[in-house]
């Protein structure tokens, strides 16, 4: 009786499987990006996690089994994402065994991928490649497995988990049972499974001495641009709260005023760069000033900044309106992003003569792909933040648009929006302490993982 107990337990640990009442965790979106021969596929959870992946066959795919979690899209049954690009058909996910979910890649073409351990917020990071001398998968596994070839290493926010690298090939192994997803869809026939990869292990605690230097990583459409190649690290940022003065910016239904807001939240942004980056800060505004649009950007030059941050808050005549959204600077057609930029521009002192120059400045703006990779982690991390005060709040996403305040910077440079202050439920948030403290950490993060993208082991040093 005991040894089948004992064996019973070991089974459940093997398996991963867990009490639907003990899990806590839920796997609340699958979202991927298709950039050049880059698949990229994000699996967003409630908290920390963990995860096993494995390759199977006929047809080829890759699962990954996100443990004591729940599927909040696929409720019931499975829950199918169409990709149709060259490396991934769809992905499907569903909750294969009570509290564990499995996420499936269905392939194309024959890959190998790497999976990172991400913190908030906490999601999956899967990125897949063609492998060497990739082709169409077709319905026999290769005979022997291709060597592993490295891959670019994905984006890392802190020492978590480290990077678990895999080549999807084919590998002799017992036949295990088909679960829900691996019976569907219908041409799928039962499995096989390569070995589960080791276990993940905790990265060592960093030392005082820097380690060895490593080539700054690309940009998400795998590019390498000056800034990267040059190895350029940031010493300087520029912090430039909105409006000020005779300007209040936008106001809010209870009188929040958009100027009084970013001040605050800047302040408290400068105060993290400083103790946690070593990077020195410069404001455009420390206190209720106003300062034309045109000098933000000519001190951030004549300061010698690497970065440009520029704090707002929203406004929309709809009350409902919500969610944060980040900028930088390019053309755009679209509605939304025109009328922010117009309320966001009308300090500007620019005259219709200056508008050729202005468009030049536009399109000659060789920052752009460092400004938006910027945006994107400044997003990614302010949604974040967002969501876990207010659930219903909306990811607005990374937009362009051609903000004066932007114009004129010669470093990478964004437009965070961190909220409506239209929205009484948001203004109410807006003006609680924590909550502006939430919204730095959130800012403060953003730059930071920009930062570590452009050097591997150090951001700037105080002489």
């Amino acid at each position: 009786m005991m040894r089948q107990k004992l064996i019973s337990t070991l089974l459940l640990a093997w398996t991963g499987a867990v009490c639907p009442a003990a899990s806590q965790l839920e796997v609340t979106d699958v979202r991927f990006w298709t950039l050049s021969d880059v698949t990229r596929i994000a699996i967003e959870t409630t908290g920390e996690f963990k995860f096993r992946s494995d390759h199977l066959y006929n047809p080829d795919r890759l699962f990954f089994d996100v443990l004591a979690t729940k599927p909040r899209m696929a409720v019931k049954g499975v829950h199918t994402i169409p990709v149709g690009d060259k490396l991934v058909k769809r992905i499907r996910v569903a909750e294969t065994q009570p509290g564990m979910t499995r996420v499936v890649l269905d392939l194309e073409a024959t890959v190998e991928f790497t999976a990172s351990q991400l913190s908030n917020p906490d999601r999956l990071m899967v990125e897949l490649r063609p492998a060497a001398g990739a082709r169409a998968i077709s319905s026999a596994a290769p005979a022997t497995p291709p060597a592993p070839v490295p891959a670019a290493a994905p984006e890392r926010i802190k020492p978590v988990e480290p990077e678990v690298k895999l080549v999807a090939s084919a590998v002799a192994v017992p036949e295990r049972k088909p679960d829900i997803l691996e019976r569907a869809p219908v041409e799928e026939k039962p499995a096989t499974a390569a070995p589960a990869p080791p276990p993940a292990v905790k990265s060592p605690a960093p030392t005082p001495t820097p380690p060895a230097a490593l080539a700054a990583k690309r940009t998400s459409s795998g590019n390498r641009t000056l800034t990267r190649a040059l190895g350029l690290k940031v010493g300087r940022v520029v912090i430039d709260p909105g409006h000020g003065g005779h300007d209040h910016g936008s106001t809010g239904r209870n009188g929040l005023m958009e100027k009084e807001l970013v001040l605050d939240v800047a302040q408290r942004v400068g105060a993290l760069i400083e103790e946690n980056l070593g990077s020195e800060v410069v404001y455009t505004r420390s206190d209720d000033t106003f300062i034309p649009l045109e000098s933000r950007t000519d001190l951030a030059n004549e300061k010698g900044a690497d970065l440009f941050l520029s704090i707002h808050a929203n406004s929309s005549p709809f009350p409902s309106v919500s969610g944060v959204e980040t900028f930088y600077l390019n053309f755009s057609s679209t509605r939304d992003e025109l009328d922010i930029a117009s309320r966001e521009n009308a300090g500007s002192g620019k005259t219709v003569h200056e508008l050729g120059d202005l468009i030049q400045q536009i399109t000659r703006h060789d920052k752009a792909e460092e400004s938006r990779e910027f945006a994107n982690k400044m997003q990614t991390s302010l949604y974040g933040a967002a969501i876990k005060a207010n659930p219903a709040v909306k990811n607005r996403g990374v937009k362009k648009a051609p903000f004066v305040v932007l114009i004129g910077a010669t470093m990478p440079s964004i437009l965070a929006e961190i909220g409506f202050v239209s929205n009484s439920k948001e203004e109410s948030l807006l003006k609680r302490s924590e909550h502006r403290q939430r919204l730095a950490e959130a800012l403060y993060r953003g730059l930071s993982r920009y930062a570590e993208t452009l050097s591997h082991f150090q951001v700037a040093a105080k002489d």
